[in-house]
């Protein structure tokens, strides 16, 4: 009987013989981490711009301004220049016309782009903009109340006191009848806004409907968005919210992150989650009603700037909501310029201009985010 060598052949063990070379292919960085930006570089290139669309914008009008004389202005109002204006009529066109326009602009820009950002954030909704759950329509159907009613026991000052007050008023409402068990539900949060913002959009109605021939005009305002009416008396009225909220917003950065993460996982790190959303919900009030407060409804700004931001720079929110209100007034600076000169001397309303920009880009958008994540950024 033959033995086969080849059966007592003696054999490594598995664990120690070499595996086979497994072919690999690079992984691509996701797409997501290619478009990010640096939040120095995003930063100081939307600082740069916004600064840039001021200028321009304060510049241009019925009276041509050169962007030097501009910068001039600037720079004697500040001490950094004696020199004397070369033309008076400009400087006083500047600082008693285009520069109230321009802060007013910039500030509303900036609280309708953070007060998007903070909303999305808090309760983890591509729709959750201020504009989509009422807080828009509440402010307005404050100032329009005022208008028709003409009660006025703050004088100039009522009607910017009124829509604050409607818009305040309207989320704490809103934010209650969304609440069921302890809890905010999301999907009731939006479609209940959803539906006030239809009961007030027919109250609107109804009292642009009983107003008299001499309201219309102002009605038409707050239903379109304009920011012809800026004063310095304005902008001193604006800034203190609009500042104060962007820095509450940014100063919870970190709540926003934890709640990324999900509610369960915020929660046993340490985030009161229902606190820490009504508290963001009257920040993102506050934001919202001082801005429509003095400009009537703008739209698609606080939906749309949010997103293509987070495009750029990611989901951090610690740079997500500083660069939101950047951008936020960057846009709104250059729609109000194309809104003053597109069919100069009238002027487009500046919320169709947002709403026309607005939904093509957010339809756009929506349509690029789906094909190439499955989803939102």
């Amino acid at each position: 009987m033959t033995t086969d060598p080849t059966s007592t052949r003696l054999r490594r063990p598995a664990a120690d013989r070499p595996s086979p070379p497994v072919a690999t292919t690079p992984t691509a960085p996701p797409a997501e981490g290619r478009r990010r930006i640096g939040p120095v570089p995003l930063l100081a290139g939307l600082t740069v711009g916004l600064v840039v669309a001021c200028i321009v914008a304060a510049g241009s009008g019925a009276y041509g301004i050169p962007p030097g004389e501009v910068v001039g202005a600037i720079a004697r109002k500040v001490g950094l220049s004696s020199a004397t204006a070369a033309d008076a009529l400009a400087d006083e066109v500047l600082w008693e016309i285009r520069f109230p326009r321009v802060v007013l602009t910039v500030l509303i820009g900036a609280a309708l782009g953070c007060a998007g950002a903070t909303m999305q954030g808090a309760f983890a909704n591509p729709l959750a903009e201020p504009g989509i759950v009422g807080v828009s329509s509440g402010a307005v159907l404050g100032g329009i109340a005022q208008i028709v009613i003409g009660f006025s026991p703050l004088g100039s000052w009522s009607l910017p006191a009124a829509a604050f007050v409607g818009g305040l008023v309207t989320v704490v409402a809103l934010y209650a009848a969304s609440r069921s068990n302890g809890r905010t539900e999301i999907v009731t949060l939006i479609l209940t806004g959803v539906a006030v913002n239809a009961l007030l959009g027919g109250v609107i109605g109804l009292l642009t409907y009983f107003s008299e021939d001499a309201e219309l005009r102002s009605l038409t305002f707050w239903q379109l968005g304009s920011t012809s009416s800026a004063t310095w008396p304005r902008v001193a009225a604006v800034a203190p919210f609009a500042l104060v909220g962007i820095v509450v917003a940014v100063w919870s950065a970190r709540g926003f992150d934890l709640l990324a993460l999900g509610e369960r996982s915020a929660r046993h790190l340490g985030l009161r989650v229902e606190r820490f959303r009504f508290r963001m919900l009257i920040v993102t009030a506050v934001l919202t009603a001082s801005a429509v407060a003095v400009s009537g409804i703008i739209q698609f700004v606080g939906l749309v700037i949010p997103h293509f931001v987070r495009m750029l720079a990611g989901p951090a929110h610690r740079l997500l909501l500083p660069a939101s209100a950047l951008a936020g007034a960057l846009v709104l600076v250059v729609a109000a310029l194309v809104a003053r000169t597109a069919i100069a001397p009238a002027e487009i309303p500046l919320g169709v201009i947002t709403a026309l920009i607005g939904s093509p880009v957010f339809f756009w958008q929506l349509r690029r985010t789906r094909s190439t994540q499955g989803g939102w950024a």
